[in-house]
């Protein structure tokens, strides 16, 4: 799966997946004015342009990545896994599926969603990624 950054300064290359996964928390929502919809694409994702790529490390356990030239989110990549939660429209390729959500207690009431997903909540989210605390 090929996709790039809004002015081509970043591109990528992802596994083949076909399910969006929807975050709902105040980061996501903040970041990008609504809720985050990203492609779990795992650890092997290729980038190019890696000179454009600015980040930000938003949690204990996770890093947010955008190109610096037009802004363009690119990633949300777990620390512990090397994972990379994509946004669904930066791929040329738009065949994909609601899955799942996640910090459902956190959705604000002026949107919804009618696919219906398994969900998890902010609890249920930090319990399964978060380090440990010592």
């Amino acid at each position: 799966m090929n996709g790039h950054c809004l002015c081509g300064a970043v591109s990528f290359v992802s596994p083949q997946a076909r399910e969006i996964g929807a975050c709902h928390c105040g980061y996501c929502r903040r970041w990008g004015g609504g809720p985050m919809l990203t492609v779990h694409c795992g650890p092997d994702v290729k980038f190019e342009g890696g000179e454009n790529i600015g980040t930000y490390a938003s949690s204990e356990w996770a890093e947010r990545a955008f190109c610096r030239q037009c802004g363009t989110h690119l990633y949300y990549r777990l620390h512990a896994t090397g994972e990379y939660f994509v946004p669904a429209g930066a791929f040329e390729s738009q065949d994909f599926e609601l899955a799942t959500q996640i910090y459902i207690d956190r959705k604000p009431g002026y949107y919804d969603f009618a696919n219906q997903t398994p969900t998890m909540t902010e609890a249920e989210v930090i319990a399964q990624y978060a380090p440990p605390q010592e």
